[in-house]
Parts: structure tokens; sequence; C-alpha cells
């Protein structure tokens, strides 16, 4: 487009507003740090810079088994929302002895692509630095060149269930619940531990239409639950450059097109759940890629879940017309049973090792 949508237009001239004012009460830059991913020859930074009252610290933080960044408390879902970006600011990204420069883009965000790292295989640290912020550390997973499995799961109604309608999840998550009010699906925390046990070192991706704002809570919630972390890869919420609002299964088909891309050498299991599109994306995906993608898992919502899922029905029955003809498909209510199959496939695999798990450095 020869020039921006007028929606991002509005947005822009609104946060401007907003930042002009806060910056005058004395407030400053903040940085929020978020879990990414890399291999050998480069690493992935997430982050995004907002504005906060000047010595405001971010939510505490701490390890978990794998040494990554934790929050340690929740915060009311409506909080994580009230946030204010700060776009165009410095950022320096410092990996070992080498530092890479960028700036936030309209939203805050940063992306920051760096190569020649020299970081090795596992749980890895840089830290991000903004104009007139302290360093703050983000977490990166290093996937071995020697990897060739990974999984890519979907987290509403797939890890996390709500129990609401649709349209009301994102609201009430939002603006009501705390993170530790929602509940794990069941057996899947498990199934994850199983299968990442028997490969050395494969990633684990969160994918979600669900905002960055949400990430710290998400976090914390999956880590209490039991599963393990790994890179989200999220969306952010409101206008964009073309439309009013972005779109999630795009979202979603341009992630998995760039993980493939990324990860050249790595088969993917595709886990989601039938109460939206995530079987018909993962199909796409799998006919498109049929050498990227090794099976697909959906999770199989109860009649109730269903009901909430799509209110105002569904046009057609849960499970006809997007199975992948080139990936099998395995379909179950819960994880347990998304494992038993995968194993009578053969397609689980024995555990490795403890030891021979890549573990993070103490973080210094």
């Amino acid at each position: 487009m020869s020039r921006p949508h007028a929606a991002a237009i509005i947005e822009d001239a609104f946060n401007e507003q907003v930042e002009r004012l806060l910056r005058g009460r004395g407030w400053g830059n903040r940085v929020v740090t978020h879990i990414g991913y890399g291999t050998s020859t480069y690493v992935r930074v997430f982050a995004r810079i907002v504005l906060g009252r000047r010595g405001e610290a971010g939510p505490p933080e701490r390890q978990d088994a794998t040494g990554a960044l934790v929050p340690r408390r929740y915060d009311r879902g409506w909080r994580v929302f009230v946030t204010a970006p700060a776009a165009g600011v410095p950022v320096v990204v410092t990996i070992g002895d080498r530092e890479v420069y960028g700036r936030s883009d309209r939203g805050g965000y940063i992306d920051v692509v760096a190569h020649d790292h020299g970081l090795g295989p596992g749980w890895q640290q840089v830290v991000v630095a903004a104009q007139g912020t302290d360093p703050v550390p983000a977490d990166i997973f290093v996937v071995g060149d020697d990897v060739t499995f990974g999984i890519v799961s979907d987290i509403d109604d797939t890890v996390i269930t709500t129990m609401l309608p649709r349209p009301m999840i994102a609201a009430w998550n939002t603006f009501v619940r705390s993170g530790k009010s929602r509940r794990a699906v069941a057996g899947m925390a498990p199934m994850y531990r199983r299968l990442l046990a028997a490969h050395r070192g494969a990633p684990i991706v969160y994918l979600s239409t669900g905002a960055w704002n949400t990430t710290p809570t998400l976090t914390r919630f999956l880590v209490e639950a039991g599963y393990p972390l790994g890179p989200f890869l999220m969306t952010d919420w409101g206008a964009t450059n073309t439309g009013w609002f972005r779109s999630g299964q795009e979202h979603k088909r341009s992630a998995l097109h760039r993980l493939a891309r990324d990860f050249p050498h790595i088969t993917w299991l595709l886990v989601g759940d039938d109460g939206q599109h995530d079987p018909q994306i993962y199909a796409e995906f799998a006919e498109a890629r049929p050498d990227r993608v090794g099976a697909v898992c959906i999770r199989q919502l109860t009649p109730t879940e269903q009901v909430l899922s799509h209110p105002m029905g569904r046009a057609e029955g849960p499970h006809r017309g997007w199975a992948s003809r080139t990936a099998p498909t395995f379909l179950a209510p819960d994880g347990d049973g998304l494992l038993r199959m995968l194993d009578e496939a053969g397609m689980v695999g024995e555990p490795v090792a403890a030891d021979e798990q890549p573990s993070r450095p103490p973080v210094t």
C-alpha cells in the first residue's frame, strides 16, 4: 500500500499523544523481554519497549528448572494490557562480546536477528538495553545442528482450557481473570515432557493468536502446570498498516512457514484443537511442506466445549474435510490419548538420559 491504513494512522496518533503526556510526567523507557530462539548461525531476540514510571521495576523473576526467567507473581489480566508502547527507541542487544543494534517498531516491539553469535546449543541468555534503561536479560533457546524434531503447540483449548464462549475468552482473560485461575488440559504437559525427553535438544514453540502482553503470565502458568518452556510466537492486537484488525489465521500460517525456513532440518509435530482453525491451518501447511511435518495431533473438544467455542453453531462437523493427506493425524480428547496413539505409531522414542539433556548455565 502507498500509505498506512486509517486504523494505523489513528492508533499511531493516539499512542504518540499518550507517550508525549507520560514522558512529560517523568515516565521513561522500560524493557520487557520474551523467550527467543536460534541455531548455530543466528538467534532471534524478542522484546518490547514500554513506558513506565522512573524507578519502577517489572514483575520480580525467578529461574525455573531449565534456568529460564519466570515472573514470580500473576498480574490481574487487565493490568498487562494497560501499557503504553514506546516507538522508535534505539536498542542494543549484547551477545557475548558482540553488540547488535535495532529500534522498536510502532507497537514498541523488538524482533532482532543476529548472526555469528557464538552461543552453544540449549538455554542461553543475551542482554537487551534501550535508551535510558538498565540492561535486561533475555532467554534464548539455541537448537543444535543435529536436532531433527520439534513441537509446535497452540495454547487456548490445547494446553489451557477456559470453558467460556470463544468470543468472551479474550475479554474475560484480559480484564477479569488472573493467570492462576486457568486450568491445564489433562495429559498435555506429560505428553510434551515425554516427547522432548526422547529427542535431545528438541524445541517446543507455542504459537498463538493471543497478545504478547499475556506472555509473562502464560509463562508462569505453563511452568507451574508442568509444561516445558519454549519460545512464544504471539500477535500484537489492534490496528495494522492494512486494516483495523490483524488476521490470527494468517499469523499462524506465516509463523509456521518461517519456522520451516529457520529450521530446515526439523520435522515438526503440530499440536492444536478442533475448536477453531488449527486443523485446517495444519493440514494446509502439511500439504505445502510435507517434508517438514511428521504428524498432526488434534485435541478433541468435549461437546460442551464445542458449543462454547462455536456459540452461533458451525457449518460442518469438527472432523470433516481437513485431515492432512501427507502427515498422520491423531485425534484424542486429552494428552494421554494422543501420547498413546503416537506411541502405538512408533513416533515417541526412548527417553534420553537426564545428563544428556541441554541445560542453561547459571544466570550472571
